[in-house]
């Protein structure tokens, strides 16, 4: 055994010894099945800590009756939980990557991105129709302007209803507020057992996810070396090779809530191949490209990827939209 594996196992004995872990999330039921399955995944490689869960409200869902782009601020989802980190309250926390910031508070890291689940988004209709299918001016239910943007980008005809609320919530709205569909993270719907109601699984030519979608994020204290053999377990390096590229990609852009970003990397016999975009809220202007190189400098590829788009009049969008969103 090498000296390293003897530290990291003595510091699991320790924390072992010390008694309770805890876990950060939200209350929701997809952020309480993701806590628990990280609950779950931590039993099983260190069987004897006990692991607790702590919920704790964010801005995000405390501000359900105004759009995402419109409430301000980046961290909705994460802010108060990496507050509760900071200050000891918890041990680690469990977020969806979707929702993390570019930037990560001094102090904080990504302990661990387990393996990626499903990142497209999924389109939820009433008629059982596809996109391409439903009638003109069809109501389609959905907050998020990267999910607008490339929906008017298809089909301009479309007729974009604001949508907040959890994934039980939204598919409840579906039939109570007279939309013909609704578009959600398949990674969602699918861990809380609901593929059956899935219509189509939209292709990447049409809706291109959003960094990191479909991940979860384990978000760690940097220094705390209690913690980090524990979490590490749980990391998977393809997940994060990828994933990480294209946070960098969104770090060079800037970006947030209030512009439509997508990015999607994947890892074949090529290396690694991220294509990522950036679009007009109302779909008309986009530019869209890909790279790829070694998977081992996907953050690198990611920086480039970014530096071409906005070579090719993605800044000019995004200032565009940033005056807009003042």
């Amino acid at each position: 055994m090498h000296r390293l594996q003897r530290i990291q196992l003595f510091r699991v004995w320790s924390l072992m010894a010390s008694g309770t872990i805890t876990i950060g999330t939200r209350g929701s039921q997809l952020a309480l099945w993701q806590a628990n399955w990280v609950k779950e995944a931590v039993n099983r490689h260190h069987p004897g800590l006990t692991v607790e869960l702590v919920i704790i409200k964010t801005k995000g869902d405390k501000i359900l009756d105004v759009p995402l782009a419109k409430v301000g601020g980046k961290g909705l989802f994460v802010k108060e939980i990496e507050e509760a980190l900071l200050d000891g309250r918890i041990d680690l926390a469990v977020h969806s990557m979707k929702d993390m910031p570019a930037d990560i508070p001094v102090g904080l890291c990504i302990g661990a991105i387990p393996e990626r689940e499903e990142p497209r988004d999924v389109l939820i209709t009433r008629s059982g129709l596809p996109l391409d299918r439903l009638e003109q001016e069809a109501r389609i239910g959905t907050s998020s302007l990267r999910r607008s943007a490339q929906l008017l980008r298809f089909r301009s005809d479309i007729r974009i209803v604001p949508l907040r609320g959890n994934l039980d919530t939204r598919l409840k709205k579906l039939e109570s507020e007279a939309l013909d569909a609704i578009v959600l993270a398949a990674a969602g719907v699918r861990r809380l057992g609901l593929a059956d109601r899935i219509t189509q699984v939209l292709d990447e030519s049409i809706m291109l996810p959003a960094v990191g979608q479909g991940a979860l994020c384990i978000e760690t204290r940097k220094d705390d070396s209690r913690i980090a053999p524990v979490v590490a377990a749980l990391d998977d390096l393809p997940t994060r090779q990828v994933v990480m590229g294209e946070r960098m990609f969104l770090n060079r852009l800037e970006g947030g809530c209030q512009v439509p970003i997508a990015g999607h990397g994947h890892i074949d016999e090529n290396g690694y191949t991220l294509t990522g975009l950036v679009c007009d809220v109302d779909g008309s202007h986009q530019v869209k490209q890909s790279r790829t190189g070694p998977e081992a400098q996907s953050e690198q590829v990611g920086l480039q990827l970014a530096e071409a788009l906005l070579a090719m009049g993605a800044g000019e969008i995004l200032e565009r939209l940033n005056a807009n969103a003042r």
